[in-house]
């Protein structure tokens, strides 16, 4: 018999957006190793009807408090939403495209007895599309991320992350509400540098390939669109690329 997970004063906060199977799946996931929270919360931006009807469903078999709006308003609204409605002291964002492994339940564990036992730690991230750079202290596979502005190469500055991650339900209250009105990656990257100029701490999990997987089908594509110069992989665009995000994000995060 499977060890039955009750994670209490957690709220599993979900953003949804058009892909309701995917939140299925998602769900369904964390029901087949046991895995419950205080609560659930699913935060919906506008998704179309057949979507949003579904979404109905789904909240009849799993309980969720669906949070909605009538139309789409972004990323940054969608999180808002949805924060401000959790009611617990910590909080697990996931975006409904991501897959728990069968390793979640044991190093979730893990992590909130690091968060609950080490005060000053905001967040502790989940995944990425690349190792944190620069890591210190390891404890059961998590690392503290130690940014400094003065080391180098600019993925330094990536210590926040929309990615899987467990952190304080009152994180608005010392890192702000997230930018709305903008694109997801604009959102994101106001965030990132709003948690490192407010002395936000973090810890990643250095195993981060084999917690959670990104799952995106043909029917339910990803919805963030992002331009050629991010996604070109040809030699010259990459080393501009880097170049122009080397001296952005430290032109920024100087900047008052």
């Amino acid at each position: 018999m499977k060890k039955e997970y009750f994670f209490k004063d957690v709220t599993l906060l979900i953003t949804h957006y058009n892909r309701s199977k995917s939140l299925e799946n998602l769900l369904k996931s964390f029901r087949e190793q046991n895995c419950k929270f205080e609560d659930i919360v699913v935060s919906d931006d506008g998704s179309k009807p057949k979507h949003f009807e579904y979404l109905h469903s789904l909240q009849r078999e799993f309980g969720f408090r669906l949070i909605s709006t009538p139309v789409n308003k972004g990323l940054g609204n969608n999180i808002n939403k949805g924060q401000d409605a959790v009611m617990t002291p910590l909080t697990l964002y996931v975006q409904e495209d991501f897959v728990p492994t069968s390793i979640f339940a044991q190093s979730f564990t893990e992590a909130l007895d690091l968060i609950n036992s080490k005060p000053k730690i905001d967040i502790i991230r989940f995944y990425a599309y690349f190792e944190y750079p620069y890591l210190k202290n390891p404890v059961n596979g998590f690392y503290e991320m130690a940014f400094k502005v003065w080391k180098s190469g600019y993925k330094k500055f990536y210590v926040y992350s929309d990615h899987p991650h467990l952190r304080r339900s009152n994180f608005f209250d010392k890192f702000g509400k997230y930018v709305e009105g903008q694109k997801g990656d604009v959102t994101e990257y106001s965030m990132m540098m709003s948690f490192l100029k407010k002395g936000g701490k973090a810890l990643f999990y250095k195993n981060f390939q084999n917690l959670f997987v990104q799952s995106n089908s043909e029917a339910e594509p990803s919805t963030m669109k992002r331009n050629v110069w991010r996604e070109s992989n040809h030699f010259l665009m990459v080393q501009l690329r880097h170049l122009y995000r080397h001296l952005k994000f430290n032109y920024n995060y100087l900047l008052d």
